[in-house]
């Protein structure tokens, strides 16, 4: 059994140039977090929200979850319009009051039966709803507070092992988790001057992956312009040089992993 990654933005909270906001999709059914330019993504890649089964949450800053309304608006006039397709959320405790006001702020009375109709899960471990082969864990990671920042471990019932770190700086609930996992999806939102505990860096994203040498880490979330675009830098398109084990995602790359390893395609 191979488990697609498909990452359909790559780019921090101020877009740098040639990214969308950074999201992750598994399986063409599970999203990681629902950012600003989530619709769009899933129209570049002509997926439609009706597809997906699953969406799980990290955080509450804006460029993970202000795409949310959007894409339930869609389902519920374009994609699904009989609501018969499921979707599950999960997301930190609150989960659900914090989206149906984000809806209800959006659209006013325009999705309040529709998210009735969603499965919620705010614990903190259990199976991916509607993905039966999988399980995940969420554990709390250090970014800003108020935000009630979390990462995922997600375990495939085939034994392979994805963990996803949301919006955070080095912390030893991430690295201690890193050696069981085949994968790591790790942030890099700020360069090496910027004076922050609440984000990875190159210097931070070189030493964990030095320390870890058999585990693949798949940077996103990045606040470097992607050196592919044509169009002229925001704040760099030189990225920085780091381990073999360390791969720096651009929009649209795409992956399989199996029993044999991680596989561009």
């Amino acid at each position: 059994m191979a488990v697609k990654l498909e990452f359909l933005g790559s780019g921090n909270a101020f877009l740098p140039q040639g990214r969308f906001h950074s999201l992750l999709l598994i399986n063409d059914s599970i999203l990681i977090d629902c950012p600003p330019t989530a619709l769009a993504s899933l129209r570049r890649i002509e997926l439609s929200p009706s597809k997906l089964n699953s969406i799980m949450f990290t955080h509450w800053h804006g460029d993970h979850v202000f795409g949310f309304p959007f894409v339930i608006l869609e389902r519920k006039w374009i994609s699904d319009r009989s609501g018969a397709e499921p979707l599950g959320i999960h997301g930190p405790k609150g989960c659900k009051a914090r989206l149906s006001a984000l809806c209800e702020t959006a659209y006013p009375s325009s999705m309040e039966e529709r998210l009735k109709e969603f499965d919620w899960d705010e614990g903190s471990n259990g199976n991916i709803l509607n993905n039966p082969k999988w399980k995940f864990e969420r554990f709390a990671v250090e970014h800003d507070t108020e935000v009630d920042p979390h990462g995922y471990v997600l375990t495939h019932s085939s034994g392979l092992s994805l963990m996803h770190t949301g919006d955070s700086g080095p912390c030893e609930a991430i690295e201690s988790r890193v050696g069981r996992c085949d994968v790591v999806v790790i942030e890099m939102g700020v360069p090496d001057h910027v004076p922050t505990s609440q984000h990875y860096s190159p210097k931070s994203i070189l030493d964990i992956s030095q320390s870890n040498p058999n585990t693949i880490f798949l940077v996103t979330h990045t606040f470097l312009d992607d050196p592919s675009s044509p169009l002229t830098a925001i704040i760099s398109n030189v990225l920085p040089k780091l381990p073999p084990n360390v791969i720096q995602i651009s929009d649209g790359d795409k992956f399989l992993l199996d029993s044999s390893g991680l596989n561009k395609v």
